[in-house]
């Protein structure tokens, strides 16, 4: 006997559970930095990593963050926005593993940096790396999540493309 089709909503549970998890392990780590470390308090953990708590009221690599307090909201409509279009990307291509897996991804680390900027008015950040007096970023789990999402993104076209030669 044939087993009945999933629905739209079942099929994409496993994506939004990765999101979920997601979501959780961002905001769980920021708890934590919020809880032991100051602003721009920092700890030296190898020669080439830090753990130093920043705001970024910006978005990626703090673009805009001097502006006047209206790109709080800005960018949090863009990521609720991003949000709702993802989900909706989801439910209709749940059965593509990678497409989907990068979806999740981007879904957990943008509510988690919208979670931050309703919370507080900025995101928090916590991983430096760093070499040779050069220094990246701060960034967060949640910005993790969405370059590995973006990453995968960029893949499961390369291979798309590849399949359709």
């Amino acid at each position: 006997m044939a087993r009945p089709a999933r629905t739209p909503l079942r099929a994409m549970l496993p994506w939004l559970a990765l999101a979920l998890i997601i979501l959780i392990a961002d905001q769980f780590s920021k708890v934590l930095v919020i809880g032991y470390f100051q602003l721009g308090e920092g700890r030296l953990v190898t020669g080439f990593f830090n753990l130093i708590r920043v705001h970024n009221e910006g978005a990626a690599f703090s673009f805009l963050a001097d502006a006047s307090g209206w790109q709080r909201w800005f960018f949090t409509a863009i990521g609720l926005g991003a949000a709702l279009f993802i989900v909706w990307m989801l439910r209709s291509h749940p059965g593509q593993r990678l497409f989907s897996f990068a979806l999740a991804s981007i879904l957990g680390g943008a509510i988690g940096n919208v979670i931050d900027r309703l919370a507080y008015g900025h995101v928090v950040d916590f991983l430096q790396f760093h070499y040779a007096g050069w220094y990246f970023p701060a960034f967060n789990v949640a910005d993790s999540a969405i370059s590995v999402g973006a990453a995968s993104l960029i893949l499961d076209e390369l291979l798309r493309v590849r399949r359709g030669r």
